[in-house]
């Protein structure tokens, strides 16, 4: 079946961006109906911190996400956000002045206000929960050797994933890709399975890194930059998972009482699992799930990899969201300080999704690459309030546009 997303192909932009682009209403639409959340109207000049924050790179991340390809699989439906009018907002985008970044976003989108209902003993909630995420920057060499003992796997060739919602008769739901034989889909060897050599020749090694920690810190964020010894960078990027069950490792390391939930971060559990290898070992086995990988140039060392959306994560301004509540491009106003960030508010891009971003008031926020941006984001873990912009009726086309294919994005542990 034939789903519409928002992504226009940037010829489609620009061509339409060059004709004139017919004012939409000053009146806002009814407010959409978001499982487990009222949208309440707002202003956005009313809003603290509007008038500071950076609108020009807000637009510059909104026009990325028009441009690009979309996302591969679609979107399911009935996710919020009109794809007819985002389009025709990526279109009239294109011709803005960055000075009139504020303007723009002021006319074409109605902001509201996510507030999720009392329900039951849990009262009215009007902030939601906001964390943070990078690309790492790792060390790693296209031949083996002394110091680069992990290899990063490609695409298995019997490796089938399953779009969301999609089932398969025969293969619990549990699992969301599958293994195919002559008899149809089964599940796909676990992590322990793969590490001891299951897959054979249906995969080959890309390259090498340091050692399993770092392949595992790589899959967990599910793209990241490899340093090679010639001084050369490559781009790993996400390229699909065996469909099995994640378990986080923060959570095994707490529940057995290794490192305290208090200041757990990445360094920190990096560091601890390089000190005791044999817990190491059998605490990374215990995640069932394993990521496989493709190789790219960075063409542009200040953008990140591509998200969900299908389009390079500009750090700061892009955002996971639950994907299947809302549209990839929606804008998002988050109502409160980051840490290291000036002013109190701050406008993003619905570019990314993840498994464990979940709900309506629920963000990731990609932060940028290498070390000092993985400390940042895990200080970012914050209660935040979130403002949708929901793009204003549009005049209907004479041609919908057409939908577009896109390589598979990004997606790591915390984000398919």
């Amino acid at each position: 079946m034939l789903r519409l997303h928002v992504s226009l192909p940037a010829a489609a932009v620009l061509a339409a961006a060059a004709v004139s682009i017919p004012a939409v209403s000053s009146r806002a639409a009814e407010p959409p109906r978001v499982p487990g959340a009222v949208l309440e109207p707002v202003s956005l000049a009313a809003l603290p911190g509007w008038r500071e924050d950076d609108g020009a790179a807000s637009l510059d991340a909104f026009r990325r996400t028009c441009a690009g390809p979309g996302p591969n699989p679609p979107q399911v439906e009935g996710v919020t956000g009109s794809p007819a009018d985002l389009a025709a907002a990526c279109a009239a985008a294109a011709a803005v002045k960055p000075g009139e970044a504020k303007k723009f976003f002021e006319a074409r989108f109605s902001p509201y206000r996510i507030v999720r209902p009392a329900s039951g003993a849990e009262p009215e909630r009007r902030v939601g929960f906001l964390t943070g995420y990078f690309e790492p920057e790792l060390t790693g060499s296209l031949e083996p050797g002394p110091g680069y003992t992990a290899p990063v796997l490609s695409r298995p060739d019997d490796l089938v994933s399953l779009a969301p919602g999609e089932t398969v008769p025969g293969l619990d739901p549990l699992y969301r890709a599958g293994r195919r034989t002559e008899t149809g889909l089964v599940p796909y060897p676990d992590r322990a399975a793969i590490e001891d050599g299951a897959l054979g020749e249906r995969t080959r090694p890309l390259l090498w890194l340091r050692d399993a920690v770092d392949l595992f810190v790589l899959q967990v964020q599910g793209s990241g930059r490899v340093r090679l010894p010639d001084g050369r960078g490559i781009r790993v990027l996400y390229d699909g998972k065996n469909g099995q069950p994640y378990t986080s490792i923060g959570k095994l390391l707490v529940n057995e009482g290794h490192l305290p939930i208090n200041g757990l971060s990445l360094e920190r559990w990096t560091a601890w699992l390089r000190a005791n290898p044999d817990h190491a070992r059998r605490l990374m086995r215990m995640n069932a799930s394993y990521i496989f990988f493709r190789t790219e140039p960075v063409t542009d060392p200040a953008l990140g990899p591509p998200g969900a959306a299908g389009v390079p994560l500009s750090p700061g301004r892009s955002m996971a969201v639950d994907g299947n509540l809302w549209r990839y491009g929606l804008p998002f106003w988050l109502e409160g300080k980051l840490p290291g960030q000036p002013g109190r508010g701050h406008l993003v891009v619905a570019a990314d999704t993840g498994s464990a971003i979940v709900g309506p008031a629920r963000g990731d926020l990609y932060v940028g690459t290498g070390a000092a941006a993985g400390r940042a984001a895990g200080d970012l873990h914050d209660r935040m309030g979130f403002v949708v912009l929901i793009p204003k009726p549009a005049p209907a086309p004479d041609h919908a546009p057409k939908d577009a294919a896109a390589p598979e994005a990004a997606a790591g542990e915390a984000r398919p």
